[in-house]
């Protein structure tokens, strides 16, 4: 996820130089909602091996 995340915002910032605003705020968006789900899945992730140490 974080992978794919890095992936757009790369593409994002290349757009965003060429002067390709569209695609440069589309690509960003895209990177902020990958990086919220792995911040979601890396927590849960965190918590569910906490709760199984226990």
């Amino acid at each position: 996820m974080l992978h794919y995340a890095v992936v757009f915002f790369v593409i994002a910032l290349i757009a965003a130089f060429f002067g390709f605003g569209g695609i440069a705020a589309s690509a960003a968006g895209i990177a902020k909602i990958l990086f919220v789900v792995f911040l979601i899945l890396a927590l849960a992730g965190f918590i569910m091996s906490a709760l199984k140490r226990r």
